[in-house]
């Protein structure tokens, strides 16, 4: 049983927004920290500044739903809250980027390696619970940085670009399935000092993974095959868009490559039973 306060890093993420209704709905308080919050407190759950400190007192339970990297510096304040238990979010890039060829994501592995490793040896030198879980693609309701994306790109040009077969394996997790994770292994109180890759109910290669997105759209599907010269000098033209300036040529060689991860241990051990990867209309961006 899990006790009545718990806080939550990262709380106005997309993740967030899945999250904090399930907690709510299981009778909890709910402290929410934020760099900028701008939502109101009401319905069991109370907004914070992520620098108010002096609000950390007596939270058992956190869930960080913030990129990884951030908690090292918060150990201190977590310490006064009297933390037990500790839910972190990281993610598969830790192993699918670190031999890319950008070295901005081999960078990104190594900050996601070195911060998880901070936190396992920061938690069991104190004597606190800690579950890491590692999503594969995230997706939904429109707010994702990445199926949203492609159905952004898709929605304004009508056409996608691939880099030759584009048959590299995907998994994409649904944002509600991340979140009920979250809040199965803060449950499973018999859980603990372990990590789990965390992925999709459903396999397919990245070319049809993208092709859902047309669907979903009710569009043609229309495709770019561009040879790797072309496509590196693409992305650089296509970086000049500031939506999407953190796209680069790693990405599209990707296309090719299998990122697929086994979650059979979070099935076994929490009940994970993700859905398998259906666009509904809310979890398409609204047009810009």
């Amino acid at each position: 049983m899990i006790e009545r306060s718990v806080g939550v890093l990262g709380a106005s993420s997309l993740i967030g927004d899945c999250l904090l209704p399930l907690l709510t709905e299981k009778g909890l308080q709910v402290n929410a920290f934020s760099r900028n919050p701008t939502k109101e407190s009401k319905d069991g759950v109370i907004w914070y500044r992520i620098d108010q400190y002096a609000s950390y007192e007596s939270i058992p339970h956190w869930i960080n739903l913030a990129p990884i990297w951030v908690l090292p510096p918060l150990f201190p304040q977590l310490e006064v809250s009297g933390i037990r238990r500790l839910v972190v979010l990281s993610s598969t890039s830790r192993f699918t980027k670190e031999a890319s060829s950008d070295v901005g994501e081999q960078q990104l592995s190594k900050r996601l390696r070195d911060a998880e490793e901070q936190v396992i040896s920061w938690a069991e030198g104190r004597g606190i619970e800690w579950i890491i879980l590692r999503p594969t693609l995230i997706y939904g309701l429109g707010k994702d940085g990445n199926i949203s994306e492609v159905a952004r790109f898709i929605k304004r040009y009508r056409v996608f670009p691939l880099l030759g077969r584009a048959e590299g394996l995907r998994q994409p997790v649904h944002a509600n399935d991340v979140a009920q994770a979250c809040l199965a292994v803060l449950e499973h109180r018999e859980i603990s000092d372990r990590s789990y890759n965390i992925s999709g109910g459903e396999t397919l290669p990245y070319r049809a993974m993208v092709e859902r997105v047309f669907q979903a759209l009710r569009l043609r599907t229309r495709w770019l095959h561009l040879p790797l010269p072309l496509f590196r000098m693409s992305i650089l033209l296509i970086r000049q868009i500031p939506r999407y300036r953190h796209w680069t040529p790693a990405m599209a060689e990707r296309m090719n490559r299998d990122l697929v991860f086994d979650h059979s241990e979070a099935e076994r051990d929490f009940e994970f039973r993700p859905r398998a990867f259906v666009l509904a209309n809310e979890d398409l961006p609204e047009t810009d």
